[in-house]
């Protein structure tokens, strides 16, 4: 939550609205490995009754502290003071309740019509103070006021009329806008061949649903996907039915064709060719286990530490017993050809970069407010405006070439102990983690796909990946084990 905040003339009007809205906490008794925050939302924005949840992370549960509930609305903050709504310019936040920390749901409106506030959104926090709040990320917009429009499917994965389409291709859409996840079932999302029903499950994330067949679709057949509108039909998170059904149809193709799903793969260079390149260091606390190549510039050989290195005759590389598989380490301060070769290759790590950051028009927006744990994350252009934290197991899901990209604005973190697994053929070398901040993977924890950190990459105490660790400043290691993905 950016808390620096300009100065915006209060409306007298939307304040005396905001009074009319109550907050009322009910305690609950169990917590979270890491903090996570979510909304419970029911009935039209005419009649809205929403409440937000705070789950307490175990490293702060009994604690005291402060529990905060704030809304933005056209760029002007106001906080619940346990009392009161109150405008927030500068200083201290005000808090909504002061206690020992326990899991806690702020029923925020109860019935109420909020038309008025379209576009409003409304946040829940917790810290030991507003510093530990803002700064430790213990906090998360959980809801937007939308107005109450009637959903539509925007877009579809297979275009309706298709011809030769793979057997395999992602039978999906997108709605216009946030869906109610319980109306988003196999009963209200069907698959026919004909007039036979095929049998499937259902994902709905985001604003996008997928219907998994549960065997591969035939060759040469004529396939309709509906979702069903009406009374008993999908439904937006603020009550809104679709109008009507809404279907479409294709002809999957007479041999199988390889699919290829989201976005154009990021072109690495040769940055490709490291398992690990960084600019100012690689560090490991031994023993590492690393397959492929590593790389420092313009840091010199004396930024790689806890390596133990032996450089070559040739000193155009070096090599250590933690680098395996034919591995080399190579440095700026080495012979010839290789400064020349880092130098190229961190431009191209830098551009790959720059080409990942600047994707347009992404297929997902702050899924589940940047809580990636849990899901299971189709190909696609993923773009988060935060902080991302992966406090569950995750699925990555998919065909052998698809291509996934995330982008995000703050730092990457993943959880102890938690796995990051592909399914469907899905290959790390198709995956794209582009982090404008700081990337944590936890105690042996397990990692997938190509980080492109614009500042440092930590591997915490028997972590492991198969993907690339490519940073802009440093990559440190304890006793992890990495391996460079298949070409």
């Amino acid at each position: 939550m950016k808390l620096k905040l300009d100065y915006f003339k209060p409306h007298l009007w939307f304040f005396a609205l905001l009074l009319a809205l109550t907050a009322m906490f009910t305690t609950k008794a169990m917590a979270a490995p890491t903090a996570s925050f979510s909304a419970t939302a029911s009935g039209p924005t005419s009649n809205l009754t929403l409440t937000g949840n705070i789950k307490v992370a175990d490293a702060d549960l009994g604690k005291n502290g402060n529990y905060y509930l704030g809304v933005n609305f056209q760029q002007m903050w106001f906080f619940n003071d346990g009392a009161h709504w109150v405008p927030y310019l500068s200083g201290a936040v005000p808090v909504y309740a002061n206690a020992a920390l326990v899991d806690r749901s702020i029923e925020v409106v109860r019935n109420l019509d909020v038309t008025s506030l379209i576009g409003a959104d409304i946040y829940v926090a917790y810290g030991l103070n507003d510093t530990d709040m803002a700064a430790n990320n213990k906090y998360a917009k959980v809801y937007t006021i939308i107005a109450n429009t009637t959903p539509t499917v925007s877009k579809t994965t297979i275009h309706n009329g298709g011809v030769d389409i793979s057997t395999n291709a992602t039978v999906g859409a997108t709605f216009s806008e946030p869906m109610d996840s319980a109306t988003i079932t196999s009963a209200t999302i069907t698959l026919m061949q004909g007039s036979t029903p095929v049998p499937g499950t259902v994902g709905y994330s985001g604003n996008s649903v997928v219907f998994n067949p549960s065997n591969p679709l035939a060759n040469n057949t004529r396939y309709t996907a509906t979702i069903k509108g009406g009374s008993n039909g999908a439904k937006s998170v603020v009550g809104m039915t679709m109008a009507n059904d809404f279907s479409w149809s294709w002809t999957t193709a007479a041999t199988v064709i390889p699919p290829v799903m989201g976005p154009a793969p990021v072109l690495l260079g040769t940055a490709g060719n490291f398992l690990i390149l960084a600019k100012t260091g690689i560090s490991s606390v031994p023993a590492s286990i690393l397959t492929g190549d590593i790389g420092v510039s313009p840091a010199a050989a004396s930024f790689v530490t806890g390596f133990s290195l032996t450089a070559d005759s040739t000193n155009v590389f070096s090599t250590s017993t933690q680098v395996v598989g034919g591995g080399k380490v190579y440095a700026a301060n080495m012979a010839g050809p290789t400064p020349s070769n880092l130098t190229t290759a961190i431009l191209d790590m830098q551009t790959a970069y720059t080409d990942a950051a600047g994707r347009p028009t992404p297929d997902f927006l702050n899924l589940n407010s940047g809580n990636i744990g849990g899901l299971t994350l189709v190909p696609g252009l993923y773009k988060f405006g935060s902080a991302v934290t992966i406090p569950s197991d995750v699925v990555i899901s998919g065909g052998a070439n698809d291509v996934w990209i995330f982008q995000m604005t703050g730092d990457l973190i993943m959880g102890n102990g938690k796995r990051m697994t592909l399914s469907g053929g899905a290959q790390a070398k198709n995956i794209f983690w582009q982090v404008a901040g700081q990337v944590t993977i936890g105690t042996t924890a397990h990692f997938e796909g190509n980080i492109l950190s614009q500042t440092g990459i930590t591997l915490q105490t028997g972590a492991s990946m198969t993907g690339r660790a490519l940073a802009q400043t440093l990559v440190a290691l304890d006793s992890a084990t990495m391996t460079k993905p298949a070409p």
